[in-house]
């Protein structure tokens, strides 16, 4: 049985308070929203902090707001997110990727702050303490190695998190706040292409809340591989926002998960896809312009050029189901639910 390490626990009430107790000691001090990730990482002793600071019990963080778009509180629940109809109706793909999260218990306790704050994941990393000290600890934790591929300067540790993609693709912020104030960031500048310093985040910084812009006719969809149908985390997903006029694309949005230590942003083929009627033929040519952008690495499950093949057909998917053809018997064939 793995056992939790000695820590500090601290509860507070407001924003403001656990801004001002993170603020106290951030380098030893971690945030506990579901601690569906956390929980687990510190009984392997990839973490170890001398205190958390347990967030269930601020009620601001916890709230879903109408505005010009809806603004999301990072403690709302996975389970939250997946049963407000407001999401499922406006942003179909957050609702598709948060219900593919973990299982119906597991998102019971997780957060969408949490989902986005999601630790990097490899194979030599997310392994018992005695496993790690036997092989000699990696460059994440302990070690001076990326035992991915050695002569790395940098941690290849890979982002794994849903919901994170598909907010990108919506275009959506975040609020961070800290004892110094407030700051807004795009979800896509929350992500760094680093293994070990994945986030933009200041260690004295709480992710607060992210606000979806207004859906004006965007559609949207999100596509995921992994090897069993509930549990597990994508080893390849596809996150996909368009905005048509009938078949033609006015404006789309592209972003990869699973292949780099950050969601990946698939610019060329976006532009392909602007202005551009979307029939099968410029869906090929779009998908095979996505998985350019993927450099999977083999740090996790499946053979990594299967999983480059893979983003191909993950993004032919979604841009499918954008379209609005019936896509069910396929997603229930690779993601074991119809959503």
């Amino acid at each position: 049985m793995m056992r939790l390490p000695d820590f500090r626990y601290l509860a507070p009430r407001t924003i403001e308070e656990a801004a001002a107790r993170l603020a106290e000691d951030p380098a030893h001090t971690m945030l506990l929203g579901g601690g569906t990730d956390v929980l687990p990482n510190m009984k392997r002793r990839q973490q170890t902090p001398a205190t958390l600071i347990g967030l269930r019990g601020v009620p601001e963080l916890a709230a879903i707001h109408n505005g010009l778009g809806l603004t999301i509180g990072a403690g709302v629940t996975l389970a939250q997110v997946v049963a407000d109809s407001r999401v499922r109706d406006a942003y179909r793909g957050l609702w598709q990727a948060a219900a593919q999260i973990a299982t119906p218990h597991l998102r019971n306790m997780g957060t969408i702050g949490g989902n986005l704050c999601l630790d990097t994941r490899c194979t030599y990393y997310d392994q018992t303490f005695e496993w790690r000290k036997a092989i000699d600890f990696c460059m994440k934790r302990d070690g001076e190695t990326c035992w991915v591929a050695t002569s790395s300067p940098r941690c290849l540790a890979v982002s794994s998190t849903d919901t994170a993609p598909m907010l990108q693709a919506l275009g959506a912020s975040v609020t961070l706040v800290s004892s110094h104030g407030s700051r807004v960031l795009p979800v896509a500048d929350l992500y760094v292409n680093d293994g070990m310093h994945y986030l933009a985040k200041a260690r004295d910084e709480i992710l607060a809340s992210i606000a979806l812009p207004p859906s004006d006719g965007w559609r949207s969809a999100y596509w995921k591989l992994r090897r069993r149908g509930s549990f597990d985390f994508p080893v390849a997903s596809a996150a996909v926002a368009a905005r048509l006029d009938g078949k033609r694309v006015i404006d789309a949005r592209i972003v990869l998960g699973a292949v780099a230590s950050r969601p990946l942003h698939a610019e060329r083929a976006e532009s392909l896809l602007r202005s551009a009627d979307l029939t099968d033929e410029l869906i090929e040519t779009i998908a095979s312009a996505a998985g350019d952008v993927a450099k999977p690495m083999d740090n996790t499950d499946f053979e990594l050029v299967w999983r480059k093949r893979m983003v191909r057909a993950l993004v032919r998917d979604a841009l499918r189901e954008i379209r609005g053809d019936d896509m069910r018997a396929r997603r229930l064939s690779l993601a074991r639910q119809l959503l």
